[in-house]
């Protein structure tokens, strides 16, 4: 690293869990974050300060006033424009060093899967379970660990799925197709701005986590928010020996 790597990571190089060599390995680290929207705009500016080296964004939407209530990483200024293209803007604001990619495309494995083989990992900032099925799939096929985030009106959760552990549960193990059935979304159901920028916050930390092996046991964890009353659960999530993509 350079002095002015050393100076903009520094906070993170003083503590002893990261120090030099963890901030050069997040400096040659490459994320995958589907969606830019309410989860993805705290994950986005978190892992692009942090200095993650390559982050891929995908995102098919443009930005309208309605999201602005929670998606921070968007403005006034770029209602209409592209999620990715605004993100990506906003990113390089915060640290030009890292190298962005934009696809402003709808996610869908068999499209996409060559961009989960090029990253260390997947996080998920969408917001419907065909999306997530679709990452998952191609998650588990390449052996890449996922983030997954959601929330709906004030209650939320964050999932950790690591298939290159072989006793890792898949977000199939957790939802199937019926559970697509019965979606809501936030257009319908509304949601607690703030409650987005907590999941997507936990999503980012646990991304980092996982690029640097730090703290406990990383996956099969499943941790529920009511941000109404502020209270919080952790729950395990068991593999699936049935599960028709992971078993």
């Amino acid at each position: 690293m350079n002095d002015q790597q050393l100076l903009r990571y520094s906070r993170h190089i003083l503590l002893p869990q990261i120090d030099i060599k963890g901030q050069e390995k997040l400096l040659k680290s490459k994320a995958l974050l589907v969606g830019v929207g309410g989860l993805g705009s705290p994950i986005a500016l978190y892992l692009a300060g942090s200095g993650v080296g390559k982050i891929i964004l995908v995102d098919s939407d443009q930005v309208e006033l309605s999201n602005l209530q929670r998606q921070i990483i968007h403005s006034t200024q770029t209602v209409g424009t592209n999620k990715v293209d605004s993100a990506k803007n906003r990113m390089l604001a915060l640290n030009p060093e890292i190298q962005i990619e934009i696809i402003p495309a709808y996610f869908t494995s068999k499209e996409h899967e060559k961009i989960v083989e090029q990253v260390d990992i997947v996080i998920d900032g969408s917001d419907n379970f065909a999306t997530r099925f679709d990452l998952n799939v191609s998650c588990v096929r390449l052996g890449k660990p996922f983030i997954s985030g959601s929330a709906i009106r004030t209650q939320g959760q964050v999932a950790i799925f690591d298939s290159r552990q072989q006793d890792s549960a898949c977000y199939h193990c957790l939802y199937n197709e019926i559970a697509q059935e019965e979606e809501e979304t936030c257009a319908q159901s509304g949601v607690f701005s703030p409650l987005l920028g907590i999941i997507g916050s936990i999503q980012a930390a646990e991304t980092l986590r996982l690029l640097l092996n730090l703290g406990k046991k990383q996956y099969n964890r499943l941790l529920l928010i009511d941000a109404m009353n502020m209270s919080w659960q952790e729950m395990s999530i068991p593999k699936d020996l049935e599960c028709s993509v992971c078993s």
